[in-house]
């Protein structure tokens, strides 16, 4: 029987790795940083954005660790100024200012800057997460905390982290996106205590109707799962509902 551990099998330890037989490196890592300069092509390898996602991390949680109750605040970036929508965000991000939340999205323009400035003029914290796009957005004038990312699940997780619960306006796919990962993670139970407010009623309400009456209707979600959501129009419901079920 062979005894594949023999000594007259050379091996190599790479760290945690361990190389034998044609595995083994002609070089050590430390030979190959130190003896040339090499290329650049190694920033654009999986190990290295190991590393730059692993730096994401650490700056969010250092810039956000200290933020105390907030509220992430979601809606179109293409949502206009004369918006009713637009007043609303501001009007939203107000109160929660005034009911000690700071307030949280994604930094860009719309929805965002609406809930942005309606934090900041309130002297409350306005807090903007950005993300690296094809055509650049740029944080809005608003935002007086500010953090860019370059990946989407990075900054995903600083939403829902740093936050006591969501309110969503009229969005798309981004928004979406936000929305569904916030009711995955309580319907699974990954995070509790989360209210979710819907505003606006003529958008989310054929949402909500196809939920109760197609998915849970068909075994796709449990009965009470839609109630993870509250659809309102109005503003002081909107934020009386996230305080009660927040404390």
């Amino acid at each position: 029987m062979v005894d594949r551990m023999s000594p007259s099998r050379p091996s190599h330890h790479k760290g945690p790795v361990r190389l034998k037989g044609r595995q083994l490196p002609d070089t050590t890592t430390d030979q190959r940083l130190l003896d040339s300069r090499g290329d650049a092509d190694w920033v654009h390898t999986d190990p290295w954005r190991v590393l730059r996602i692993q730096a994401e991390f650490v700056e969010g949680f250092g810039a956000l660790a200290e933020l105390g109750p907030a509220v992430s605040v979601f809606g179109s970036a293409r949502t206009r100024p004369d918006d009713p929508m637009y007043a609303a965000a501001t009007d939203i991000a107000a109160k929660l200012c005034e009911a000690g939340y700071a307030v949280i999205t994604g930094g860009g323009p719309g929805a965002m800057e609406a809930a942005n400035k309606g934090a900041s003029e309130c002297g409350g914290v306005s807090v903007g997460l950005g993300i690296e796009l094809p055509h650049e957005q740029g944080m809005n004038e608003w935002v007086d905390l500010g953090v860019n990312f370059r990946y989407f699940f990075v900054r995903k997780t600083m939403f829902v982290k740093y936050a006591q619960g969501f309110i969503v306006l009229p969005g798309g796919f981004g928004t979406m996106d936000e929305l569904f990962e916030a009711l995955t993670l309580a319907q699974t139970g990954k995070v509790t205590s989360f209210p979710i407010v819907l505003f606006g009623s003529s958008y989310w309400g054929g949402l909500v109707d196809w939920l109760r009456a197609t998915m849970q209707t068909d075994g796709k979600i449990s009965p009470g799962d839609v109630d993870m959501l509250h659809v309102t129009d109005d503003v002081d419901e909107a934020i009386s509902y996230f305080v009660a079920k927040d404390r």
